[in-house]
């Protein structure tokens, strides 16, 4: 190996592994799924009863345009009222009550 070799390793191997980490952080899809913090009661009403998921399949239903709805700033995950843990304002569940 020379010194050329083992030098060029040194520089690229850190960035070749921080690549994953920081294409990660380039990613245009807003993730709002994080649950770790609630009760199990919660996270019940979340999945199960309330149907809550990050990415609406019905145009017309976002949670953005719901009246449960908090926004939580450009590019940042909202709340609910109804709902507890962090809201995708592109995300949808069976409480959707449309904004008048």
């Amino acid at each position: 190996m020379t010194r050329r070799s083992a030098l060029a390793r040194v520089v690229v191997l850190p960035l070749a592994a921080a690549l994953p980490a920081a294409l990660a952080g380039c990613s245009k899809t807003l993730r709002c799924e994080d649950t770790s913090g609630l009760s199990p009661d919660d996270a019940r009403l979340r999945t199960e009863i309330a149907a809550y998921v990050d990415q609406s399949q019905d145009p017309a239903k976002h949670c953005k345009d719901c009246v449960q709805f908090n926004p939580g700033g450009k590019d940042a995950c909202g709340s609910c009222k109804v709902v507890k843990g962090p809201i995708n304002p592109n995300g949808s569940c069976k409480l959707f009550v449309k904004k008048t």
